[in-house]
């Protein structure tokens, strides 16, 4: 008997129920009709009061319903996001009730190539209709309403899950609130597609293929073997490979001399290729991966801004550093089109070195981001409570003299600005300034951050955070699209200010810009007596460590404006704690400064 963790949602019952009868058929995408369908799914956590803590889990490839927990005392292993799913994890079913249903043409209960053909009462095989993504998702609908739900908090998902994700928000934008598509693109690229196609000639071109038609005979397990193993290689990172294989010899201190596995990577390969023989259907394998490769929402809506025109919820996209198969640039491109329609968009590139696996091999990092994201959306008024592990409390320590440094930088940023206004925050650090924004202006506002603690700080108060290089970011918003740019005691350390600075000018109506003064009296002092880099309180980095990559004054930027035909229509040099502008000497006698401009 299988030892369950104290925080498992413990033993579940995967259910099924036909949601499509004979004599009623599904219209597919493809002009096909299917019925009868059922749909396996599996529950997990209650249903609240007011029925506005579900949400739908979308399963990937060569997953199914079981999520989380176990089906029975004796199983080997938990669900397949168990370390994600259940009390007190990141989807917290105490919270939380989490349906996940093994999606169309799946082999674990579902209605798919394997079921019997009702009119040849044998299993389908091939002569079971392709179907789409869109097909998966409409039959996760049909299921929650008829499970009496029509409405949910969120729709989750990561790879061919996330995919399902899009598609919900594009095609049912009023039935959920929010989605998490993690790991996960609009379209495969060709090569994906060529990885496809290179796992299905591998099964059918199997010996014991028979046309698709194996369930009584020996299957095509060679093939399919193949196929899981060509797939296997793409879910993981030539870093994440390396660290852990390397060239390893599993077997033996030297080399055989033969065409056996011998490596550690080729019988972890096996065993993967065997594993998956055990669980899955060859032509479930065919028909899931085709529908992968039919997945394009550009081709289906024309471009990805009109796809997402209609979206309502809060999105926030994940992805890895290290994912080859689905990557960062593709989550990006989701992201650009969400920006560029002006919706909820919070986007985090985690750094893992798992590559496309790392949303099933990352649950503390993936779920401290998914936790703050839920909370925000489900009790925006309630804030998150703080991990304060050591590595935090060190930041905090860290930045003690810049939070009193920032408050009255801030303090003065919020008196420039208007009422309800729209402002983009870059490098909005922890998000201070935005949330005094929108608590006391009410504007509407976005932050732009790279670091990615400092991501999830703004993650966790609710406000929409894309980790992005700041030129990329400005590059993707319409001209003049914001009341107010925001740069705040970043412009020393960007390395491309002339381009960022013209795209703020070009973006927002008036753009804020604040920096520590380089020529202040102690740092001219400290470089003539001492003959080195300047230490102050306000400028307190070793020149080594520094992230100022400009030494820049108040003259500097005068002729930078001027350079760029900026007009400057505030300028406030202040001290550290005072908000009452210097006015003697403020080159000379100012600590810090905060600039208004404006470009017609």
């Amino acid at each position: 008997m299988a030892k369950i963790d104290e925080n498992s949602v413990g033993i579940v019952e995967t259910k099924t129920i036909c949601i499509v009868q004979a004599d009623s058929p599904l219209s597919l995408e493809s002009g096909k009709t299917l019925g009868p369908i059922d749909v396996a799914y599996e529950t997990y956590g209650l249903i609240n009061e007011k029925k506005d803590n579900v949400i739908l889990i979308c399963h990937a490839l060569s997953g199914n319903a079981h999520v989380a927990g176990h089906n029975s005392p004796d199983d080997k292993k938990p669900g397949w996001w168990d370390m994600m799913v259940g009390p007190g994890k990141g989807i917290d079913t105490n919270k939380y009730f989490v349906i996940c249903s093994n999606f169309l043409g799946g082999c674990s209960g579902t209605t798919g190539p394997s079921s019997i053909n009702p009119k040849t009462k044998k299993p389908y095989g091939l002569d079971f209709p392709m179907i789409t993504i869109a097909d998966m998702v409409k039959v996760q609908k049909m299921l929650l309403e008829k499970l009496g739900i029509n409405k949910i908090l969120a729709v989750i998902g990561g790879s061919m899950g996330g995919m399902q994700v899009l598609q919900w928000a594009i095609e049912y934008p009023d039935f959920m609130r929010a989605i998490i598509p993690i790991a996960t693109t609009t379209r495969l690229n060709a090569q994906s597609i060529a990885f496809d196609a290179v796992g299905r000639n591998a099964i059918i071109g199997d010996p014991y293929f028979n046309d698709g038609q194996y369930q009584d005979k020996q299957g095509p397990d060679k093939g399919l073997s193949i196929a899981r193993m060509i797939g296997h290689i793409t879910y993981l990172s030539e870093k994440g490979m390396h660290e852990k294989f390397g060239r390893e010899l599993k077997t033996a201190e030297d080399y055989k001399y033969e065409f056996n596995s011998e490596f550690a990577v080729e019988t972890y390969l096996d065993h993967q290729g065997q594993a998956f023989v055990e669980r899955f259907d060859a032509n479930s394998y065919l028909y899931i991966t085709k529908a992968m490769d039919y997945f394009d929402i550009e081709r289906s809506y024309g471009s990805l801004k009109k796809a997402f025109a209609k979206v309502k919820s809060r999105v926030f996209v994940i992805s890895f550093i290290s994912d080859w198969l689905f990557t960062p640039a593709q989550s990006r491109a989701i992201v650009d089109a969400l920006f560029a329609n002006d919706k909820d968009i919070s986007f985090c590139d985690i750094d893992s070195p798992y590559g496309h696996d790392a949303f099933l091999l990352e649950p503390e990092t993936i779920g401290a981001f998914i936790s703050g994201f839920l909370h925000a959306v489900h009790e925006p008024q309630a804030k998150q409570p703080q991990k304060t592990d050591s590595t935090r409390k060190k930041r905090r320590l860290r930045r003690l003299d810049d939070a009193i440094r920032t408050r009255v930088d801030y303090e003065l940023i919020e008196s420039l600005i208007e009422p309800d206004s729209k402002i983009l925050d870059l490098g909005c650090g922890d998000g201070q300034l935005l949330t005094s924004l929108i608590e006391d202006k009410n504007i509407k506002g976005h932050g732009l951050e790279l670091e990615q603690d400092l991501v999830l700080e703004c993650i966790n108060q609710g406000l929409p955070i894309i980790q992005y290089d700041l030129y990329q970011a400005l590059k993707n918003c319409e001209d003049k699209s914001f009341d107010y740019v925001i740069l705040s005691q970043t412009v020393q350390t960007i390395k491309e200010t002339e381009k960022v600075f013209t795209e703020m000018l070009r973006v927002g109506k008036k753009v804020i810009v604040s920096f520590p003064n380089f020529a202040h009296w102690r740092c001219r002092a400290q470089l003539l007596f001492t003959g080195k880099a300047p230490k102050t309180k306000q400028l307190h980095f070793d020149w080594y460590n520094s992230p100022n990559v400009h030494c820049l004054s108040l003259k500097d930027f005068d002729q930078f404006c001027d350079k760029l035909n900026a007009k400057i229509e505030k300028k406030i040099p202040i001290t550290k704690k005072r908000l009452a502008p210097v006015k003697l000497a403020p080159n000379f006698f100012a600590e810090q400064v905060i600039y208004v401009a404006s470009k017609d």
